[in-house]
């Protein structure tokens, strides 16, 4: 549509043109001028599709690292601390536990309040 929709307009321009010479008092835009504004709304709109996919993979990426720290915090607070004693598994459970709320929680709060701000501020 970079080139296409700026053919159309200026010949629908030069048609309108052509029909009401008398009394117009509108600007005339050429052809330059209608590829211009064109190109401006192409960039403009490639910048939103980049930032628009640019928000989503950061969402993306919080939740593969969300996914990721709950297996390395499963694995070494609860699988680590089975084969030792049910004391061990004890704590191990509450520094799994800890870390879950600590640093998973925080997380999933912060990817829903980055996702309301974004729709926020950009919708």
């Amino acid at each position: 549509l970079l080139c296409a929709k700026p053919y159309f307009l200026s010949k629908e321009a030069s048609t309108h043109h052509h029909s009401h010479d008398e009394e117009e008092d509108d600007e005339d835009h050429g052809l330059g001028e209608i590829l211009i504004h064109q190109a401006i709304e192409t960039i403009e709109f490639v910048l939103g599709m980049v930032s628009n996919t640019a928000s989503y993979l950061r969402l993306w990426a919080l939740s593969l690292a969300h996914s990721e720290l709950a297996t390395v915090f499963w694995e070494k607070a609860i699988l680590s601390t089975l084969n030792v004693n049910w004391f061990a598994t004890f704590i191990g459970y509450g520094i799994f536990a800890g870390t879950t709320f600590g640093v998973l929680l925080c997380m999933d709060v912060l990817e829903c309040f980055l996702h309301a701000l974004r729709l926020h501020w950009v919708e």
